[in-house]
């Protein structure tokens, strides 16, 4: 895919000029496919992750490919940590141009299960790793003028299902802070949602709730690749400066 390249206001092109890219959640699934998608663009990805020892595998991957690429510890519910991190990457690498949301967890149970523990783990890492993301990039992307959020939502941000209210929530607040982010921003910045149906990952892995988990083996039998998603990211920030890509919804095409 090629597009045209475009000036901002700071003199920089965008469209298919290499940019400086920070992705979370990069250690599987959406998040190293689209860490993988984005380095074969030609950009120089910044894989973030808490595992560490898998960013390294796939960094190491990604250069012998002859791509550009560097992996970073995070733990996106960390402030502090997700603020060092991108004052770090702009300090070493000159700019930070877009930042892709992508950590989460999907932690499915009815309400009646009452396990609140893992709400609260959404909530932390669906929400306020989100929200910490964006208050760390918001001021560098004010200062050069120009600058990509990009969230990974989710369908879940569009229906609720039995199993998924708490996840939905979160999600759809995930949409909200990306909405409200793109309208009260200039046109320097870029905003973006994406929202996945069933998608090849390990989030389903990690429900520990039986009622979901069964549920979850009819449910997620219509399912996308990875790339799938990350070729959306490529497309959504691969436009020139004055097109701006808000919504992206991507499922299989069996999913209804």
């Amino acid at each position: 895919m090629t597009t045209n390249d475009t000036t901002n206001n700071t003199g920089n092109t965008v469209g298919d000029e290499p940019r400086v890219i920070l992705v979370t959640g990069a250690s599987s699934g959406i998040g190293e496919a689209t860490a993988r998608r984005l380095a074969g663009d030609g950009h120089h990805v910044v894989l973030a992750a808490r595992r560490t020892d898998r960013l390294d595998v796939i960094v190491e991957e990604i250069r012998k490919a002859g791509h550009s690429a560097e992996a970073r510890a995070l733990d996106v519910v960390n402030r502090a940590a997700f603020q060092a991190l991108v004052d770090d990457v702009v300090a070493t690498r000159g700019r930070l141009d877009v930042l892709v949301g992508n950590a989460g967890v999907m932690l499915l149970s009815r309400l009646d299960a009452l396990l609140v523990e893992e709400w609260d783990r959404m909530v932390d890492v669906n929400v306020r790793g989100l929200y910490n993301g964006i208050a760390a990039v918001l001021p560098h992307f004010r200062a050069q003028g120009a600058g990509h959020v990009v969230t990974m939502a989710s369908i879940g941000a569009h229906e609720v299902v039995p199993t998924s209210a708490v996840y939905s929530a979160t999600k759809y607040a995930a949409w909200a802070l990306t909405e409200g982010l793109r309208t009260e921003s200039d046109p320097t910045i870029r905003v973006t949602t994406i929202s996945p149906g069933v998608t090849e990952s390990e989030l389903a892995d990690h429900i520990t709730d039986a009622h979901a988990a069964d549920a979850m083996v009819d449910y997620r039998k219509a399912a996308i690749p990875a790339d799938a998603v990350a070729r959306a990211v490529s497309f959504a920030i691969s436009q020139p400066s004055d097109v701006d890509v808000n919504e992206i919804i991507v499922r299989p095409a069996a999913q209804r």
